[in-house]
């Protein structure tokens, strides 16, 4: 198998990754020859903004709040970049609610508490699963199964929940909006939980239930949407694709060895990273064709990072051209180039 991509200089962080589903952002801003990444460790987020020649590194932490007070108890679940026509947002989710912030980490724009039971339940709260969905909507997963549907105006503080969806059983792990930016795409949400059901959704003022993808009782960690094709990652270390409006199952792959932990798709590409707990990181290729509406996977690159849980990885562009790696308990980020 040909080297396909190099190590570069790593990112160092001021904490180490915590051992969270999908713990890597990334967010390309090109106008200024920037990346942002962020991390989450414990209830602080570590998000650091990368020149791309290398040269310049500044870092910011954030903190798991409360309304506007910052309260250290309560730990992170997720951070993600949402990218929206008019706008992009930091969003943070923990175990008390969910917190917007301008893309840069500089302003919270936005607070939403979670129902919090009168009584302590055995059950616990959190919110996780994060996905920017068309023109307007932020959509959040709940501990309890539901999924926040928020609308963001193009400019200022007044977003506002309007839909809350209810097909979920089972604490959402991940969300996924359909990424390849082809506008026929009938489906342009996907929900996963600790069961492993998928929900596929299509987005607008009222979210309507395409499918639902049965997940025979093994978490789907990390899922992705592309060219109508859910792609999924499960405790077991298999990826499925499946066509998400009719749930066919279009391939299955026993990537990893153990549970995988992140899942991304370069949408212009087709190229996919996998990474899991059993150290490995694999990038596959995709290709659909429509006409027999059947896809193939195929097994491009591996790379091991010796004895090290990985628990995010992410493409750094569209084509996936770099891609860049968390592991729990290291504080760097491992970025890779091709070759």
């Amino acid at each position: 198998m040909s080297k396909m991509y190099h190590k570069e200089k790593s990112i160092q962080l001021k904490s180490s990754a915590s051992a969270l589903y999908n713990n890597l952002s990334v967010l390309r801003i090109a106008p200024r020859c920037i990346t942002y990444f962020t991390v989450v460790h414990a209830n602080v987020v570590n998000m650091v903004s990368a020149s791309w020649d290398g040269l310049n590194y500044s870092h910011r932490q954030l903190q798991s709040k409360e309304g506007n007070v910052a309260t250290s108890s309560s730990l992170i679940m997720q951070a993600a970049w949402c990218v929206l026509p008019s706008r992009d947002l930091l969003v943070l989710t923990s175990q008390k609610g969910i917190q917007m912030y301008e893309s840069d980490g500089s302003i919270m724009v936005y607070w939403h508490a979670l129902d919090t039971p009168e009584t302590p339940t055995a059950k616990a709260v959190f919110a996780r699963g994060i996905a920017a969905v068309r023109e307007k909507y932020i959509c959040v997963g709940v501990s309890s199964g539901s999924v926040l549907v928020f609308d963001v105006p193009s400019k200022g503080s007044n977003i506002t929940l309007s839909e809350v969806l209810e097909e979920h059983k089972e604490a959402i792990t991940d969300m996924a909006s359909e990424c390849s930016g082809n506008l026929e795409c009938i489906a342009d949400l996907v929900s996963a939980d600790d069961s492993g059901l998928l929900c596929v959704w299509k987005s607008g003022e009222d979210f309507q239930l395409l499918n639902k993808i049965p997940g025979f009782d093994t978490s789907c960690s990390s899922v992705k949407l592309w060219k109508g094709t859910v792609i999924a990652g499960y405790g077991t270390g298999q990826i499925r694709l499946y066509e998400g409006v009719t749930g066919i199952l279009l391939a299955e792959v026993n990537a990893h060895a153990r549970w995988i932990y992140s899942l991304d798709i370069a949408p212009f590409t087709g190229l996919l990273i996998s990474a899991a707990e059993d150290s490995w990181v694999r990038v596959w290729h995709l290709s659909l064709t429509p006409e027999t509406n059947s896809v193939e996977i195929e097994h491009m690159y591996n790379e091991c990072v010796t004895d090290t849980q990985i628990c995010g990885a992410r493409f750094c562009d569209g084509d996936g051209y770099a891609f860049a790696v968390t592991g729990y308990d290291l504080s760097e980020i491992i970025r890779y180039t091709q070759a």
